[in-house]
């Protein structure tokens, strides 16, 4: 079977900008006066408007006037329409959105939705095009002209959050460039994975001062999310972390309460092998031992080549379960998933002004976040877990990490969980509740959820390191402060090697003796890690060798997320320090002294010197490199148990690690009469690097060090650094 691939010229690139309407302009210049922008002493913008709608506007110009390049991004890429400004090689990523999210349906939806949310949205794009208006020197890569439907893309705000149950990118472009060959998918093949978060939750018994505290910890690529505040005289005051684009805060608190999202790996997406039969317009599946046919649809996708913008026409197929999307062993594999749907955007608005657990739970109730947990706390005293939100319901005999037969009906999807029915913990009596990406039977030590009362797809999550440490830390303080919760948030134990050094010491010394080669080369680095506390240091160089000969090791201790079939990662590891040959160990140990040696003429490297912050431009042109500015970073990966996370990797011509992705925006709350927070934001809220507010974190950053959160309009004032309206 060939798809029919149509090439053809379209049109020239044009780059000025689309210019507003008079009655846009004139409708932007009277909402921009009910706005008052208050920039603080750490650039954090502050919008105060009349109106929900008016919060929503300025929010929008206060992000673009610090990372427009961002915000337009995010929504190019969510369009499908990265080839239009990088070329044919984002091609394929494009269709790889295109085949899940179809913007006619964002459209169909706005067209519907409850009149406050279309007023949202007007916002939102009048607050970006009004930018655009007043800043005439910036120029878009693409969207000239911001349409108020590009939020509805999304399904829960999670604006990099796609899921395909497990197809990946390059098996769509080898699909559909006739590349079917089949052949077995390895899903034991990965890279680290650089994302995740933290979120814990105290109660008033395990509080100094008697209130709950929250700890919001997202570890996302740096300068993902930037920190703002938003107020209206229609009930709105909120304060958190807003992915770049968003009208809504994403991670935050307001007057009563908090929340905290951790990314889930709650099956929300599955695989369905097709019997497929015929060719071309012919093709026909088989349901139910009925025929149907194989649906076609023309997806039509522009890339840049020179000066010019062509266009290459893609036949997409779609059984009743979704589009087809890859080939594995000799079976058309179909998705079906759920990457858009409105009341996504409705629940993540109304959570913003929930009052409390009972009016958070009845957000909850909407069933529209695919793809997070969430850690809560509010002035009541409450704190909860739920584990994922939207949740399909399945039959239990059937494998749901694996492709599912797709000519029964009994693979089908049976309506959604009810809320009550998912995995959660409300007031657990250990008084805390913790996630780390980790399974959440264990959330809240001994007080958590049983496993045997659910069913797998509902949480197949793995235990990891950080959520061990995560358990340690919590349960062994009874008087906590926001200070006290940093100081948990920071703790510095490397969990994993508690597992991997003594299998490491016990090869060493039962296998290497004096007259082995390896002797003279190994003796001083094992004597220094004999020593080590497991704990990272900027002057550590036990860290430094640990972490380097850690990362040559088989991916098998290094496996993050699992499915329901393999052990997790903390298992992983245990099984893999039990069974590893002594070689296993210790030649990729020699290999690391050996590369320490050629890199730096010694292996007694400290951690400090190597791993590093360099805060560079958001351009995509610039590359970190050994010449720069850089400073000393004490933390490692969240993939070692560091619950601090900071992703560090060489990069070309480096001889230096440079920090990519971990702890972004962190954030303590303490809920009590008044809210009390300490923030913290990686490097600095402007991605403009001349401005004041793209460095003035950075130390502060490198060192955990966090400032005061102005929260009420009292403390905001004494803060301010600049005062204005949108378009002054």
């Amino acid at each position: 079977m060939k798809n029919l691939l149509l090439l053809f010229l379209c049109f020239p690139i044009i780059t000025s900008a689309q210019m507003l309407s008079s009655a846009e302009i004139n409708r932007c210049k009277k909402q921009a006066e009910n706005i008052t922008i208050y920039r603080d002493n750490y650039g954090v913008p502050h919008i105060y408007g009349k109106s929900d709608a008016d919060a929503v506007f300025g929010l929008l110009y206060a992000q673009c006037e610090d990372d427009f390049k961002r915000v337009e991004l995010n929504y190019i890429e969510k369009l499908g329409r990265l080839a239009e400004v990088n070329g044919e090689t984002s091609l394929y990523s494009d269709l790889y959105i295109r085949l899940l999210i179809d913007s006619s349906d964002a459209i169909s939806d706005y067209k519907k939705a409850p009149l406050w949310l279309q007023k949202l949205l007007v916002a939102y794009a009048d607050g970006v095009n009004y930018y655009l208006y007043k800043n005439p020197s910036v120029k878009p890569a693409l969207l000239n002209h911001f349409q108020p439907w590009y939020p509805l893309l999304w399904t829960d705000g999670s604006i990099g959050a796609i899921s395909t149950g497990g197809v990946t990118e390059e098996e769509v472009k080898n699909f559909y460039t006739g590349n079917r060959t089949s052949s077995t998918y390895n899903p034991k093949k990965f890279e680290e994975i650089s994302t995740g978060s933290n979120g814990f939750a105290i109660s008033p018994k395990k509080s100094a001062s008697g209130n709950a505290l929250l700890y919001i910890n997202p570890h996302v690529t740096f300068y993902f999310r930037p920190e703002v505040h938003m107020v209206s005289e229609e009930g709105l005051n909120v304060y958190g972390a807003v992915t770049w684009g968003q009208f809504f805060i994403f991670q935050g608190f307001n007057e009563y309460c908090g929340w905290m999202h951790t990314s889930s790996n709650v099956d929300v997406a599955d695989m369905y092998a097709e019997k497929i039969t015929g060719n071309n317009n012919e093709m026909e599946y088989l349901f139910d031992n009925q025929k149907r046919k194989v649906q076609h649809k023309n997806i039509a996708i522009s890339f840049k080549k020179g000066d010019v913008l062509q266009t290459k026409n893609i036949t997409a197929l779609y059984t009743q379960h979704g589009p087809i999307m890859a080939y594995r062993n000799e079976k058309y594999i179909s998705v079906k998933s759920s990457n858009r749907m409105m009341n996504g955007l409705i629940q993540s608005w109304q959570r913003t002004k929930a009052k409390g657990l009972a009016d958070y739970t009845k957000t909850m109730e909407l069933k529209g976040n695919t793809s997070n947990n969430t850690v809560f706390a509010d002035n009541k005293g409450n704190i909860a877990y739920w584990h994922g939100n939207y949740i399909p319901v399945r039959n239990t005999k059937y494998n749901w990490s694996k492709p599912l037969d797709g000519s029964t009906s009994q693979t089908d999807w049976k309506g959604l969980h009810a809320l009550k029915d998912i995995v959660q913990m409300i007031n657990p009596s250990t008084g805390f509740i913790q996630n780390c990406n980790s399974t959440p039977y264990t959330v809240s030590g001994t007080s958590s959820p049983v496993k045997k009362n659910y069913p797998n797809y509902m949480a197949p999550d793995g235990e990891n390191f950080r959520g061990i440490n995560a358990v340690k830390v919590l349960q062994n303080e009874n008087t906590f402060t926001i200070e006290k919760l940093i100081t948990a948030g920071y703790d510095k134990n490397l969990a994993a090697f508690e597992v991997l050094m003594p299998a490491l010491i016990n090869a060493f010394d039962k296998n290497i003796t004096p007259a082995d080669s390896l002797y003279d080369l190994l003796k001083e680095p094992m004597a220094l890690l004999k020593k080590w506390d497991y704990h990272v240091a900027e002057n550590s160089v036990a860290t430094t060798i640990a972490v380097e000969w850690a990362q040559r090791l088989t991916s098998a201790i290094r496996k993050v997320y699992v499915d329901e079939d393999e052990p997790d990662q903390v298992a992983t590891t245990r099984q893999f320090a039990a069974t590893a040959k002594a070689t296993d160990l210790l030649l990729p140990l020699a290999k690391t002294i050996d590369d320490l040696k050629q890199k730096y003429g010694t292996w007694v490297v400290e951690w400090g010197s190597i791993n590093r912050y360099q805060r560079i431009s958001n351009d995509m042109n610039q590359a970190y490199n050994d010449a720069g500015k850089s400073y000393p970073v004490p933390f490692a990966s969240a993939l070692w148990g560091m619950l601090p996370s900071y992703n560090s990797r060489y990069f070309e011509g480096t001889n230096k690690r440079y920090g990519v992705s971990g702890n972004s925006f962190v954030c303590a709350v303490e809920f009590g009469k008044k809210v009390k927070a300490k923030s913290l934001l990686a490097g600095g809220n402007s991605g403009n690097p001349s401005s004041p507010h793209f460095t003035d974190q950075l130390l502060m950053y490198t060192q955990g060090k966090f400032k005061d959160v102005s929260f009420y309009k009292e403390d905001v004032l004494k803060h301010v650094e600049r005062k204005y309206k949108p378009g002054e």
